[in-house]
């Protein structure tokens, strides 16, 4: 027997999420309110995991939780806010008991070209995209580590984008790019930083997503 014909004994390859299980498993993601974030929290659900989503717009992401099959729990708050993040793993914490996986979704964009970009502008991308998720990817591995007895293996999976592996497309958008860059090699410090430490880091690197977040793009 291939590799191929026991793939196909395992699951049926036409319904890639039959290969799937997280039941009993615990999810936070950011950002989980709208586009992507949303898809992946009901996605996870659908699987089995406790769904922790966060999200700054209480009211949305209060909104969705109860729209999503599953066992979720909603919670406020901004990631560029280090209290706000301390919160949120904490809340999670004590919900749900050890952290299994991470998705550090949230992300932000304004778009303009690099002469006229003010600084203020640039921060605000960078602190979503790039510090928040250093942040958030801490505290959660910070709980992992501080739990003697937990055996489970943290993952955790940064949302990146092809712009962070080029340096451009069909307009300016030089702070996102950057951001994004960065997240994708601070990918590879955690990775290795925390790899003999029962936490897998990954990222993803999605091309445009027919989401809010493109929605001016797909307009024009």
């Amino acid at each position: 027997m291939n590799k191929e014909e026991a793939m196909k004994e395992r699951f049926d390859i036409t319904k890639p999420l039959e290969a799937f299980d997280f039941q009993g498993e615990v999810a936070i993601i950011t950002g989980g309110a709208r586009g992507m974030g949303l898809a992946i929290a009901q996605t996870l659900a659908e699987l089995g995991a406790k769904i922790v989503i966060a999200d700054q717009d209480a009211k949305s992401v209060s909104a969705v939780a109860e729209d999503i099959d599953g066992e979720v729990f909603a919670v406020e708050c901004d990631v560029t806010d280090e209290k706000s993040v301390e919160n949120l793993v904490r809340l999670a914490s004590k919900k749900y008991g050890a952290i299994d996986m991470l998705v550090n979704n949230a992300g932000t964009a304004i778009r303009d070209s690099a002469v006229n970009l003010s600084l203020s502008d640039w921060q605000a991308v960078i602190d979503v995209n790039m510090t928040a998720v250093f942040s958030v990817a801490r505290m959660v591995v910070r709980d992992h580590l501080d739990r003697s007895d937990a055996s489970n293996v943290l993952r955790i999976v940064n949302m990146a984008s092809m712009m962070g592996l080029s340096g451009g497309g069909i307009y300016p958008n030089i702070s996102y790019q950057s951001s994004k860059g960065a997240v994708i090699n601070m990918t590879r410090a955690m990775a290795v930083e925390w790899g003999g430490m029962r936490v897998r880091v990954n990222a993803l690197a999605p091309t445009w997503v027919r989401t809010e977040f493109i929605a001016p793009l797909l307009s024009d």
